[in-house]
C-alpha cells in the first residue's frame, strides 16, 4: 500500500510523489476486492453457460448427453468469484441437470453424483482460500501499521533538501524486516542513518527498531558524527543481548552509514560502518563516496579498538545523494549478473528524488525478474539552495568533489585523506 500525493516542487516535472513504496507486488487484498466487486457478470455469465448447455442438450437426440459439461459451471466460477457466488452457480447447475432429467424422463446416477460431488468440493476450496485471503489482510494491515511506527516514511522536504524514500520487501507477507533508515533535523542541519541488521526475522525487526529510536533520541544530542557512531554501537551492542540468544550476539550488528547535511555549507559528512557508500549524482557523472576507513558495523566495535573517522564530501545545489542497501546491488537476474546500480544512474532523466526512486524501483524489479531475494531500501536527496540559486565555487568548504577528512575519536585529530571521493586513501 502507498499514499500518492502530488508535490508541486514534482508537478512541473510531470511525476507523482510517492514518499513510502513500500510493497512492490499486489496482494490478496487487491485480488478479494476485485473478486467481490464483480458478482452480477460471474452469476450472469454462469446463467448463460448453464442455459446454453441445458438447451442444446434437450434438443440433440436421447443418446447424445451434453449434461457433463455443467459441472464446468462451479469448477471456472471458483477461480474468480467469492464462495457465495460460486455455491449459487453450483445450485444452478445441479438445477439444470434435474430439469433435464425430468424432460427426459431418465436419470444417469454417476453424472449426477459426479456434478454434487464436485460442486461440493469447489464451494468448500474456495470457501478456505476466501478465508485465508481475508487473514492475510489482516495481517497485513498489522503488519502496516507496525511498520509505519517503526519506519516511517521520510518527510518530502527537510530544510534545503527535497528526500523521497522506498522500502522493497522480499517476500509478500512482510512489510518491514532488516532494513532501517530514518532522518532528523538539528539546529544546524539533517543527520540521517541508513542501514541493514544482520539476519532475518523478528530479531532483525527489534534491533532495527531499536536503533531507529536510539538514532532518533542521540542524533540531537551528540554533537559530532563519530560520538553518534561511537553511540549506536553501544547501544546496538547491549540490545543485540537482549534480542537475540547468548551464542547469537556476536553476530547480531548493523551495518550502516551516518550523514550530516549542514544548511549553510554545500557539503555533506559521513560516517561509514561497514556499509555500501552512498552515490553522488552530479551532471552525468556518479561518484561513489568512499570513506576514507570505515568503521567495523554497530555492534562489533568492541571486539576490535575502533575509531570513527569523519568523512567530508561536496553538496552543491541540484546534487543528488543516493543511499541504499545492499539488497539493491545485490538483487541478482536469471543469469546471475548484480544489479548495476551505478550504471542505471548517468541519465539525467530521473534526478527528482521521486522520480528517480520510481525509475530504480522498476528498474531493479524488472532485472530481477519481480522478486527480490532480500529487502532493499534506498533514498534519494536532492539539496536546494536556500535563496533559490546555487552557490558560487568560493562558497564551497571542499573541491570538485570534496575532500574527505577523517576525524579520529581518540586523538581528536584531523588529517587529509585525498581530494576527489574515488580517490580517497586510508
Amino acid at each position: 500500500m502507498a499514499f500518492t500525493f502530488r508535490d508541486p516542487a514534482c508537478t512541473a516535472a510531470g511525476c507523482v510523489q510517492e514518499p513510502h513504496l513500500m510493497h512492490h507486488r499486489a496482494g490478496p487484498s487487491l485480488v478479494l476486492s476485485r473478486t467481490l466487486q464483480q458478482p452480477r457478470s460471474a452469476l450472469t455469465v454462469a446463467l448463460l453457460f448453464i442455459l446454453a448447455i441445458t438447451l442444446i442438450d434437450l434438443l440433440l437426440p436421447d443418446s447424445v448427453h451434453l449434461g457433463d459439461l455443467l459441472i464446468m459451471a462451479p469448477v471456472l466460477t471458483s477461480w474468480y468469484a467469492s464462495s457465495r457466488v460460486t455455491s449459487l452457480v453450483a445450485m444452478m447447475a445441479v438445477s439444470a441437470l434435474t430439469a433435464i432429467f425430468l424432460v427426459r424422463q431418465s436419470v444417469n446416477p454417476p453424472q449426477a453424483a459426479a456434478l454434487l460431488a464436485t460442486s461440493v468440493a469447489v464451494v468448500i476450496a474456495r470457501y478456505l482460500t476466501e478465508h485465508g485471503q481475508r487473514k492475510l489482510v489482516q495481517l497485513r494491515a498489522v503488519a502496516e501499521a507496525a511498520q509505519r511506527a517503526i519506519l516511517p516514511p521520510l518527510p518530502h522536504r527537510l530544510g534545503p533538501l527535497h528526500l523521497a524514500s522506498t522500502y522493497l520487501a522480499a517476500e509478500d507477507e512482510a512489510r518491514i524486516g532488516g532494513d532501517l533508515y530514518a532522518a532528523v533535523r538539528t539546529p544546524t542541519g539533517t543527520r540521517l542513518i541508513i542501514g541493514d541488521v544482520r539476519g532475518k526475522g523478528l530479531p532483525a525487526v527489534g534491533i532495527a527498531a531499536h536503533t531507529i529510536s536510539t538514532f532518533r533520541d542521540a542524533a540531537r544530542r551528540l554533537t559530532t558524527l563519530p560520538e553518534l557512531a561511537a553511540y549506536l554501537d553501544s547501544s546496538v551492542r547491549s540490545n543485540a543481548s537482549e534480542a537475540v540468544s547468548p551464542e547469537q550476539t556476536e553476530e547480531a550488528f548493523v551495518t550502516a552509514t551516518l550523514l550530516e547535511i549542514p544548511d549553510a555549507e554545500p557539503v555533506v559528512r559521513s560516517v561509514t560502518c561497514g556499509h555500501p557508500p552512498p552515490l553522488l549524482l552530479r551532471a552525468n557523472d556518479v561518484v561513489p563516496l568512499e570513506a576514507g576507513q570505515p568503521a567495523p558495523p554497530l555492534g562489533l566495535g568492541a571486539l576490535t579498538q575502533t575509531t570513527y573517522h569523519l568523512d567530508t564530501f561536496a553538496l552543491r545545489a541540484e546534487d543528488t545523494l543516493l543511499l541504499y542497501t545492499d539488497g539493491a546491488i545485490e538483487a541478482r537476474d536469471t543469469d546471475g549478473e548484480f544489479y548495476p546500480l551505478a550504471k542505471r544512474l548517468t541519465p539525467q532523466d530521473h534526478r527528482h528524488p521521486t522520480a528517480l526512486l520510481n525509475h530504480l524501483r522498476g528498474d531493479l524489479l524488472h532485472h530481477v525478474g519481480g522478486r527480490l531475494d532480500d529487502d532493499a531500501a534506498l533514498i534519494a536527496i536532492e539539496r536546494q539552495p536556500a535563496d533559490g540559486t546555487a552557490p558560487s565555487a568560493d562558497q564551497s568548504t571542499c573541491d570538485e568533489w570534496g575532500v574527505s577528512m577523517s576525524f579520529d575519536m581518540r586523538s581528536r585529530s584531523t588529517v587529509d585523506l585525498g581530494e576527489r571521493p574515488s580517490a580517497v586513501q586510508q
